[in-house]
Parts: structure tokens; sequence; C-alpha cells
């Protein structure tokens, strides 16, 4: 993705000052599907990559919750794989399994339906921001219980002060270093 693309999605992120609570600086990925060029752009350059870095097919992008959801489906078509969601706990319907994961403010458990992600399985992770890395380390720890391996995570933005990356199992992909 060349300067001038990753300043344009820079420049078409929301700020919101004091979301989700006092003194955090939330940054808005939404506003770039109102703009279908960047869109294009950022699948594009995604796709590109994984294709360009790794030479055996990608089986599963599972997407994390919900952000995730927007990104995976459309990475996953390009790539002819699969798309797997993972979601907060109680939100998938049948048997799932389950990983719990620290957040600034607590704990959190996310899920993947069970048998969704086969043995053996090449997966790329996919989300919008890695700060801490808890949420994408569980979702690793989900593609691991279920006998898959991850091959790399993929964020649009990474809070690279956090150190999240340091957490997570597989090598990273981060356009926006924030």
């Amino acid at each position: 993705m060349t300067n001038h693309d990753i300043e344009r999605l820079k420049n078409l992120l929301g700020t919101h000052q004091d979301f989700p609570k006092k003194g955090i600086v939330f940054k808005d990925l939404f506003p770039v599907f109102q703009d279908p060029t960047a869109v294009e752009s950022l699948i594009s350059n995604v796709v590109h990559h994984i294709n360009s870095t790794y030479e055996e097919k990608i089986d599963v992008v599972v997407g994390l919750d919900a952000r995730g959801f927007l990104l995976g489906p459309l990475v996953a078509m390009r790539l002819g794989a699969a798309f797997v969601p993972v979601r907060k706990q109680g939100k998938l319907p049948g048997e799932c399994v389950s990983a719990v994961y620290e957040k600034e403010y607590g704990q959190d458990i996310f899920e993947m339906q069970k048998g969704a992600v086969k043995p053996n399985a090449r997966v790329i992770i996919i989300d919008d921001l890695i700060a801490t890395g808890g949420s994408a380390g569980a979702a690793g720890e989900l593609v691991k219980k279920c006998g898959a391996k991850t091959v790399e995570y993929v964020f649009v933005m990474e809070l690279s002060f956090l150190n999240g990356v340091e957490k997570l199992d597989a090598p990273t992909y981060s356009l926006i270093q924030l």
C-alpha cells in the first residue's frame, strides 16, 4: 500500500475522545466504509500481502467480533478461503470452544463454533485494531483448540506502544501504526 493510501485511510478514521471510557481515544474504522475506493484499497492490500507472503493456500479467515466481520468475509472470498466468526460468549448457536482473555477492565470470553475450523487448517486472524493483544490472543487460542495453525494476524491499526503483538503466537501485519 502506498504512503498516499495509508494517509488516506488514516484521514478517514474517526476519532472519539473518552470512548468507551474516560482517557481512551477510540479510533473508528466505520467511516472508511463510507468510501468504497478506500475499502477496495484496504482489502486489496491485505490480500496482496497474504498472497505474496505465503505460498501455501490459506484455508480459513477468522474474523473477530465485530469489525473483523466486515473485513474477514471480503478477504476470505478473495483468497478462496472459508470465513469463521469469533464472537463473545453466548452469541453463537451449537457447541462452541471458548477462550478467556483479559481486557483493560476485566475478563471476557470469546467463542467459535466447534468444527468450524478443521484440524491442520492454515488460518489468518483479522481484526480492525490490536491494542493489548488480549482478544487476538484468545482467537489464536481458539484456532489451536481446533487443531489448526494461525499463519498470521492481520490488523488495519496497531497501537504499537501497547506491545500487543508480543503476546501473539504468529507473525503480524498492520497497515497503520498509531
